[in-house]
């Protein structure tokens, strides 16, 4: 069993390599959704990123259907939208299963496609804000979120618990 955060056609480089930092930080899977909004050898994206490429496991989907198709079979998709009725918190992401969980993610202005989230809306899942002072949150902190709330609830699964410091300075 793996995580997947899945970004839907992401419009900006510093977001997906925020993101890609979180997945190679966590063990998750990155899945990007095409067309992308900036090019793969964006200086802004591998900044962003940081000297973590090489520790994350991309794949790259033509487009919404193909990917759909290449999800594992046995896999559970959660829909991260702020029109969404259940919370991210609310969902049990520890529960062994034979496929992957994907946490899919919309482009930054317009979100998931709303015909998709109108056929899947027991998929849905959101993230409380105050929606009086903001439009969303951050797409980057977003995925960190929800990622985290996953990983946690999965005993923190092949990631490191305590840090381990190159030298002895606390003696």
């Amino acid at each position: 069993m793996k995580n997947h955060i899945v970004l839907f056609e992401p419009l900006m480089p510093s977001n997906a390599g925020n993101i890609a930092r979180t997945c190679a930080g966590t063990d998750t899977v990155l899945d990007l959704i095409k067309p992308l909004g900036f090019s793969v050898d964006s200086r802004r994206l591998k900044r962003a990123g940081l000297d973590y490429w090489n520790s994350v496991d991309i794949h790259y989907h033509d487009n919404l259907p193909e990917f759909m198709k290449s999800m594992k079979p046995g896999s559970r998709l959660f829909l991260v939208s702020k029109f969404a009725t259940h919370i991210y918190t609310d969902h049990d992401y520890s529960k062994p299963i034979k496929g992957d969980y994907y946490f899919m993610f919309g482009k930054e202005t317009t979100g998931l496609p709303e015909p998709f989230m109108r056929k899947n809306p027991e998929k849905a899942i959101r993230i409380p804000q105050d929606d009086s002072h903001i439009r969303c949150l951050n797409l980057s902190n977003s995925c960190a979120i929800v990622i985290y709330e996953a990983v946690r609830q999965q005993n923190f699964l092949n990631l490191e618990r305590v840090h381990k410091y190159p030298h002895d300075k606390l003696k």
